[in-house]
């Protein structure tokens, strides 16, 4: 068969098709950054400072229902049928909360632009290491006394 594939060579390429290297291989960024844990969280919506009060009163009435969705579908019909009146207790305690969360976040942009203090820095060494470490000198200079 002139200028026809065979089968063989058909097979082939399908399968370098399929073989292609992984991304993280290939020298591209996965995932994202690393989360600092000491980052304050940001604060509640209304709607979510809502919800916290809303589940338990939910809870009580239908103890049998588990399923989150219908706690959830539930507490957001409930929501659309408050007035703005009926929403402000919730509103001033999200704003409280957000009020709350930036003067955190100033003070921790603070402490990062500040970088770590030389006392701060963690060694290598885990913290039961280090322990460790100190009750060897502890017996140590117990053989010197003697």
């Amino acid at each position: 068969m002139k200028g026809g594939k065979s089968r063989s060579e058909a097979k082939t390429t399908k399968l370098s098709v399929n073989k292609k290297a992984p991304k993280a291989a290939a020298g591209k960024k996965t995932g994202k950054a690393a989360k600092d844990p000491n980052k304050p969280k940001r604060p509640s919506s209304a709607f979510f400072v809502f919800m916290e009060e809303f589940r338990e009163q939910y809870k009580k009435e239908h103890p049998k229902n588990k399923s989150v969705s219908a706690v959830g579908k539930a507490g957001g019909e409930k929501w659309k049928s408050l007035s703005e009146g009926e929403k402000a207790p919730y509103v001033a305690k999200a704003e409280k909360r957000k009020v709350e969360y930036e003067k955190n976040m100033k003070a921790y942009n603070k402490k990062q632009a500040e970088g770590p203090k030389e006392d701060e820095e963690e060694s290598d060494k885990s913290i039961s290491e280090v322990n460790d470490d100190d009750e060897d000198d502890d017996e140590g200079e117990e053989d010197d006394d003697e």
